[in-house]
């Protein structure tokens, strides 16, 4: 049986070593509070105006400032940044927290599709850290529809994504 973090990898295509390559270096002092509340908006911005019904029902209880917020405080925890999110909300558990949602492999790629342009609109975010910060996201989005998956076993579903 192949644990989460293997899934991930062989769903994303994204190896965990290249997932967390953004530990090698501070990514919230290269490119700053600013710039991970930048991408936060511009990411939230893409999904509220995305076409597809289905996709935009999973943000549909959540407000957009709510939603902008909690990434970004995310974001900056995970990658060297103060403990914003969980002083705030608690420990990340991300597969817990995104439980209530349909997280599925094309909810996965529409999230990454518009992850992607979001860190391209940036500016401030140079190639390097670009790469870093879409392997993490590509394998994480992965990692956590393993564990939805792995959650609807449990409890007798069989959603497929």
């Amino acid at each position: 049986m192949q644990s989460l973090q293997q899934k991930a990898t062989a769903w994303s295509g994204v190896s965990q070593e290249k997932a967390f390559a953004i530990d090698e270096t501070n990514l919230y002092k290269r490119l700053g509070h600013r710039t991970f509340v930048k991408l936060s908006t511009e990411f939230y911005d893409r999904v509220y105006a995305d076409e597809d019904q289905s996709f935009r029902s999973i943000f549909a209880n959540s407000k957009k400032e709510e939603a902008i917020q909690n990434q970004y405080e995310f974001f900056i925890q995970r990658m060297g940044g103060p403990p914003l999110y969980s002083q705030r909300k608690g420990h990340p558990a991300l597969i817990g927290r995104h439980g209530p949602f349909a997280v599925t492999r094309q909810a996965a790629e529409q999230w990454l599709l518009h992850m992607q342009a979001a860190l391209d609109s940036i500016d401030e975010i140079d190639g390097d850290s670009k790469i870093r910060m879409y392997n993490f996201f590509r394998h994480t989005a992965f990692f956590l529809v393993a564990g939805k998956e792995m959650m609807n076993e449990r409890l007798g579903g069989k959603t497929r994504g």
